[in-house]
């Protein structure tokens, strides 16, 4: 008796609807009507990413700074020095700028979400914080010239090296945050700023102001 031998069953694979979608078969798996966006994974905004990357630089910039502050101490007792008044004072204005900057913040999100008040300036708390930090800027200058008129200068001593070379640092760090809050005005201005960008410029000030007070602490306790 002979035996027929089946032959094996062809099974189809299914496919994904190509009408509508463009995504040229089973492949790509792009939702219908071409949305791309819909299927990728959230990234965050190169600002936010940027901004985090500069903030851990500078971290660790200082803490090499507070290191070798802390060693140089262990080694030798450091010569005490009375620091400027005006820093004490610095201390507050940049700390009135967080306020202001954070009510710009604010304010400008809720104009940007369609709450649109025409008798409000929603950059004018930019300004204002754009003025404290150029005030605090002024007051770091006032404070070395103070100091350089009374003999203490760079070359002193250890002490005023240290003194020296961490205020002028943070300074110097802090004129970048300047020209962020200028490039955030001049967006506003033209309609062009996006949250993400002042979210960045934000956390950079707020960072400078934490940092300045962790400094002074410092130099007020190792000086």
């Amino acid at each position: 008796m002979a035996t027929t031998v089946q032959p094996p069953p062809t099974i189809e694979l299914d496919r994904l609807p190509s009408q509508g979608s463009g995504n040229g078969g089973w492949r790509n798996l792009v939702p219908e009507g071409g949305d791309v966006r819909r299927v990728k994974d959230y990234s965050p905004p190169p600002a936010s990413t940027g901004i985090w990357v500069g903030l851990a630089a500078i971290t660790m910039t200082f803490a090499a700074f507070t290191s070798a502050l802390v060693v140089r101490q262990g080694t030798a007792p450091l010569q005490p020095i009375t620091l400027p008044p005006v820093l004490y004072l610095n201390t507050l204005v940049i700390i009135a700028s967080s306020f202001t900057l954070e009510l710009s913040r604010r304010q400008i999100a809720a104009f940007m979400g369609g709450v649109k008040d025409q008798t409000t300036n929603p950059g004018r708390w930019l300004y204002v914080t754009l003025f404290l930090g150029l005030l605090f800027v002024a007051g770091q200058t006032f404070a070395w010239l103070q100091l350089k008129s009374q003999g203490f200068g760079l070359a002193t001593n250890v002490s005023y090296s240290f003194f020296y070379v961490l205020t002028v640092a943070h300074a110097l760090h802090l004129l970048g945050g300047l020209g962020g809050l200028v490039r955030a005005i001049v967006k506003l201005n033209h309609s062009v700023l996006r949250r993400s960008t002042l979210d960045a410029t934000s956390r950079y000030w707020h960072f400078m102001g934490v940092l300045w007070v962790y400094l002074l602490l410092l130099l007020w306790m190792k000086l």
